[in-house]
């Protein structure tokens, strides 16, 4: 089954954000991106609120439960207290976790799985037991044995950092390698019975190579590149063309 497209509405919040004004709104685009075949919406909500507003998120909630009941919320974030109580009120689908500092422009690293261990474990379980899959950010590097590390916090998904692999759209030699290294971290996965989803600078060119080389991606979380696009093509047709770059027949 080729990847789902989950469509990233941080960069849009950060355009609106610019001035005191509604627009433009995120949900209706939110709302578009839906229509056209994305699977669902992701946000990361951070403490200064720089882009996605807390108040975003009930907004969201109610699209997806009122309009689109097949899709998903992601929820982004490091969990805090205040990050968690946030992802209770709101009950996406997924929570991804990511390791950021609050002062961080953008999530740059995955996770440090033996260090943050017994941290992660308590966080999943509390996620969990609220109804919520949880995913763990981490870094695309192949090294063995991490993977066994995110199945034993509990998480039920990985999220590769793809932006090594995204950095390098002039150096096709660096990108190949850099997709074998995202694979190798992904056939660790599947085989501990950890899905994979991938994140951060993929693009409609970047994209077939990757999901060539793991097939059984299940989730592609993308904002930058996307919301770039959609200012030259407008936002369904962008959806359109990064689902059909995900193997979608759309």
């Amino acid at each position: 089954m080729p990847a789902k497209l989950s469509v990233n509405l941080n960069a849009i919040a950060m355009l609106r954000n610019r001035r005191d004004l509604p627009w433009p709104d995120v949900a209706d685009l939110g709302r578009i991106a839906l229509k056209a075949g994305a699977s669902g919406l992701t946000v990361h909500p951070r403490p200064d609120q720089r882009h996605i507003r807390f108040s975003d998120l009930p907004v969201l909630r109610a699209l997806i439960d009122d309009e689109f009941p097949a899709a998903e919320f992601n929820i982004e974030g490091y969990p805090s207290e205040d990050f968690l109580a946030l992802c209770e009120a709101t009950e996406p689908e997924q929570v991804t976790l990511v390791p950021d500092d609050p002062a961080q422009a953008t999530s740059d690293h995955g996770w440090d799985l033996e260090r943050h261990q017994d941290f992660l474990k308590g966080v999943v379980s509390r996620l969990r037991g609220k109804g919520m899959r949880v995913s763990l950010f981490v870094d695309g590097d192949g090294k063995a044995g991490a993977m066994a590390l995110a199945k034993a916090t509990g998480a039920e998904r990985v999220e590769l950092y793809t932006g090594p692999y995204g950095g390098c759209y002039d150096d096709p030699q660096e990108a190949a390698r850099q997709v074998e290294l995202l694979g190798l971290t992904a056939d660790a996965a599947r085989s501990e019975g950890v899905a994979v989803n991938a994140g951060h600078d993929l693009t409609v060119a970047n994209l077939p190579l990757l999901v060539k080389r793991i097939p059984y991606l299940a989730e592609v979380s993308i904002g930058h590149g996307l919301t770039a696009d959609a200012l030259e093509y407008g936002m369904a047709e962008t959806v359109r063309r990064f689902c059909r770059a995900c193997g979608q027949a759309i």
